[in-house]
Formats: structure tokens, C-alpha cells, sequence
């Protein structure tokens, strides 16, 4: 037999993320190549343009409205609600809004091993 076994970890004993305007972040759990946490953005705010790497993203959205920017030139995207799952494949590049009518609450998943924000200028022009 092994001696794994649950391990419960309260959101109010994450640590804290990256400081970032209008956003709270806690870091749950971070192992070798898997990263876990949860967000928090105020209403009406975007991040830069970005990407994480080698890593993949899986997000789920618990309130508000996120928009994700993406694409040539930055012109695609996809919005997603309370309820909503999202993807974001490694090396995406992308940035975030939320809806300036309420906050976005979210718990992600990344899995991969490499740095988890690379900040870039902007999406390929074309």
C-alpha cells in the first residue's frame, strides 16, 4: 500500500500571487509541472498581452464574464460565463478582459513545466 492520501487546502491559506492591478490570485498547489489557482479580476480590467509558455491552461469560470483576446492581430476571441470552461493551449498568445458590468471569479490549472506568464508586446500582426 501507499501512503498517499487527500490533502485539503483552504483558499484562505493559498499563498498570494503576482501582484497585479485589479487582480487577487492564490496559488493553491504548484509541483514539479502542474500549477493550480484561483483569481479574482475587478470589473472592466485587462491584462497585457502574454503567454504560458509550454504550458497548458484550463480554466473555469464561477461568476462574471471573461473575454479572451487572441488571434492575428489580436482580432479573434471568446467570451465565456459563469459556468464556462476554457482551454488556452501553450504558447497562445492572448490577454484577458472582464466585463465592466461585474468581477470574474476562476479557478485554473496549468500543466506543464516551464515559467507560467511570459509578457509579450502583442499578438502577431498578421
Amino acid at each position: 500500500m501507499t501512503d498517499a492520501r487527500p490533502l485539503v487546502i483552504r483558499l484562505s491559506d493559498a499563498s498570494a500571487g503576482p501582484a497585479t492591478p485589479g487582480m487577487e490570485r492564490r496559488q493553491l498547489l504548484q509541483t514539479r509541472d502542474r500549477w493550480v489557482g484561483w483569481v479574482r479580476t475587478e470589473p472592466g480590467v485587462s491584462s497585457g498581452w502574454h503567454h504560458h509558455a509550454g504550458n497548458d491552461s484550463y480554466i473555469f469560470v464561477t461568476k462574471g464574464s471573461l473575454t479572451i483576446d487572441f488571434g492575428p492581430g489580436g482580432r479573434e476571441r471568446v467570451i465565456a460565463e459563469a459556468g464556462d470552461f476554457i482551454f488556452n493551449p501553450a504558447f497562445a498568445v492572448h490577454r484577458e478582459t472582464t466585463a465592466p458590468e461585474g468581477e470574474v471569479e476562476a479557478w485554473v490549472v496549468r500543466v506543464g513545466d516551464e515559467t507560467q506568464v511570459e509578457n509579450v508586446d502583442g499578438p502577431d500582426p498578421d
